[in-house]
């Protein structure tokens, strides 16, 4: 089932956080930053994970470590163009890389049999699309999950956003 939340993603209570990323991000801005800044040993790791395999868009990353309310794991969507070069920035998101990136994460709390999903609204920041193009997407992919999904749609640092279920 998937419910908007109005809060502060890093406060979620779901097992899992998804966000969109290029491959190579820097990790600077937005969500992706709060990520980099709260795990900087999950970001060392992206690092090193598109170092060696040169991902690419409409794939994923994950990454599980240990935060201040114990077990974390973050899925780093591939929604975006690459950021390949010094000094690169990454490219806009495309429809097709975010459908592709989320069939993939589908697979992933499948197969991982991760209990609770939290997610922003995809590719709708630094991305550039639109939520009208994304939201769609979002509810054929993962709304016949059996698990709660939460999409934050509005974000309100440091607030606890209700999650029915958890």
């Amino acid at each position: 089932m998937i419910h908007e939340a109005a809060g502060d993603i890093l406060l979620s209570r779901a097992r899992a956080i998804a966000h969109g990323v290029a491959p190579n991000d820097d990790f600077k801005s937005g969500l992706a930053l709060a990520l980099r800044e709260r795990w900087p040993a999950m970001y060392k790791d992206f690092r090193h994970y598109c170092h060696d395999t040169h991902a690419k868009e409409g794939g994923l990353w994950a990454w599980s470590g240990v935060g201040p309310r114990g077990p974390v794991h973050i899925v780093s969507l591939f929604t975006q163009g690459a950021a390949y070069g010094q000094g690169a920035k990454p490219g806009r998101a495309r429809v097709e890389w975010v459908g592709h990136a989320l069939a993939a994460l589908r697979k992933h709390v499948e197969a991982e049999q991760i209990e609770s999903l939290a997610l922003p609204r995809l590719a709708t920041g630094v991305g550039g699309l639109g939520w009208n193009e994304v939201e769609p997407l979002v509810r054929r992919h993962l709304g016949t999950l059996h698990i709660p999904i939460f999409v934050y749609t509005t974000y309100r640092k440091g607030v606890v956003a209700d999650e029915p279920g958890l």
